[in-house]
C-alpha cells in the first residue's frame, strides 16, 4: 500500500483497519450534524457510513475498500428506504414542489416584513428550504402574519396577501349573501300574505 510522504513524515500509519474507523467517525459526525439541524439533510448518509464502519470493524481484515464501498451503498439504500417508509419527519410527499405553480395557494408566515418591494415568508410544507422572497399584493404585512401565495412568480419572488384581508373579504361576501337571502325570504312572505288576503272568486 502506498502512503503519501506527508503522512509518513507526521508519523501516522494508515492501515486497512483504519478505514472502518474513519467511516464510523464520519457517520457519527453526520449524525451529530443531523441532530443539530434536523431535516433529513445528513441522516441517510450518516447512518450508512456508521453502519458500514461498524460492520467493517466486525469483518476485520476482510473489510477492504471495495467491501466497505458496497456496505455503504447497501446501508445507504436501507436507510433511505427506512426514512421514506417510516416518514420520520412527517413530511412525506409534501416537502418538495414540482414546479412554481404548485406554490400557488400555499400558506405560510411572514418572517421579514413584506412590502411591495421586499420581504420574506416561510411556507408551510415548503421543502428543505421553505423560505422565499416575497412581495405584498398591496400595503405592508407585519412579521408573524399568516399569508397566502397568490402569484408564485416563477418560484423566485412570491406575491402574497394577508389571510386576515382574505377573511374580511369572505366575511363581507357572506354577509351580502345572507342579506340577499333574507330579502328574498321577506319578499316571498309578503307575496304569500298578499295572495291570502285576496278574496275568493265565485
Amino acid at each position: 500500500m502506498v502512503v503519501p510522504t506527508g503522512v509518513l513524515q507526521l508519523g501516522f500509519e494508515l492501515g486497512p483497519e483504519t478505514l472502518p474507523l474513519l467511516l464510523i467517525v464520519a457517520g457519527l459526525g453526520l449524525s451529530i450534524a443531523e441532530a443539530m439541524a434536523p431535516g433529513a439533510h445528513f441522516a441517510v448518509l450518516g447512518v450508512a457510513l456508521l453502519a458500514a464502519g461498524i460492520v467493517g470493524l466486525l469483518l476485520g481484515p476482510l473489510a477492504g475498500p471495495l467491501v466497505l464501498a458496497v456496505l455503504v451503498l447497501v446501508f445507504g439504500g436501507l436507510a433511505l428506504a427506512g426514512y421514506r417508509r417510516f416518514d420520520l419527519y412527517g413530511d412525506a410527499g409534501v416537502g418538495q414542489t414540482t414546479d412554481s405553480d404548485s406554490l400557488r395557494g400555499r400558506t405560510g408566515r411572514v418572517t421579514e416584513r413584506v412590502t411591495p418591494q421586499s420581504g420574506e415568508v416561510k411556507l408551510d410544507r415548503g421543502g428543505f428550504n421553505p423560505n422565499y422572497a416575497a412581495r405584498a399584493l398591496d400595503g405592508e404585512i407585519p412579521v408573524g402574519t399568516e399569508v397566502l401565495v397568490v402569484d408564485p412568480g416563477g418560484g423566485n419572488v412570491l406575491t402574497v396577501t394577508s389571510m386576515e384581508e382574505l377573511e374580511d373579504d369572505i366575511d363581507a361576501e357572506l354577509a351580502r349573501g345572507r342579506a340577499r337571502l333574507e330579502a328574498e325570504a321577506e319578499e316571498a312572505a309578503d307575496s304569500d300574505a298578499a295572495t291570502e288576503d285576496e278574496p275568493e272568486r265565485a
